[in-house]
């Protein structure tokens, strides 16, 4: 995956044609997990995430480094894409008064995994922005782990520390997280 990440962002002829169907399973098993648990009928379905984390990729042209890099950038996107689809739906709700599930009703305190149609995703995503600012690692690595869908020796991996920082981080971004989505309610 790295040689073909890298031969795409380099205009290497042909090599967008051989990444799209890896590009494409690593990206739908990540929305999938992402979406996974959410309501029937949710307007935003797995290919359609995928999809359109996709297109971004593509857009952009990065230069990825590796396959690590890669996940970083899909995270970001994946977190981008259902933030854009949060703000769109609440702007079409009544509207745009969306109602919104406070976190504490969603989550136990302890894990952002939860039933992700309940979860306020624009107030989350507000207080990742926060976090990034006072700790970027952190922040990362909660869009390797709950965008990106990576387990902790993945996201060690991407982000290249070790998978006891990786808990460690995931534990105090949930917490801060949850106090900072909580703080209004």
């Amino acid at each position: 995956m790295t040689q073909l990440l890298s031969d795409f962002a380099a205009g290497v002829p042909g090599a967008q044609e051989r990444l799209f169907p890896v590009v494409y399973d690593e990206l739908r098993g990540m929305a999938a997990n992402k979406l996974r648990g959410e309501r029937v009928g949710h307007s935003l379905t797995p290919t359609d995430l995928v999809n359109e984390a996709y297109l971004r990729l593509v857009d952009q042209r990065a230069s990825w480094n590796d396959r690590a890099h890669f996940f970083r950038i899909a995270g970001r996107l994946i977190r981008r894409v259902l933030v854009d689809h949060a703000r769109a739906r609440g702007a079409r709700k009544r509207g745009g008064d969306a109602e919104r599930e406070p976190l504490s009703t969603v989550v136990d305190g302890r894990s952002l995994h939860a039933r992700f149609d309940q979860l306020d995703v624009l107030a989350l995503n507000e207080a990742l922005e926060q976090l990034e600012r006072e700790s970027p690692s952190r922040a990362q690595v909660v869009e390797l782990r709950f965008f990106a869908g990576l387990s902790v020796e993945e996201t060690a991996r991407a982000m290249d520390v070790a998978e006891i920082t990786v808990k460690r981080h995931w534990k105090f971004a949930q917490a801060w997280l949850f106090a900072r989505m909580n703080a209004g309610s």
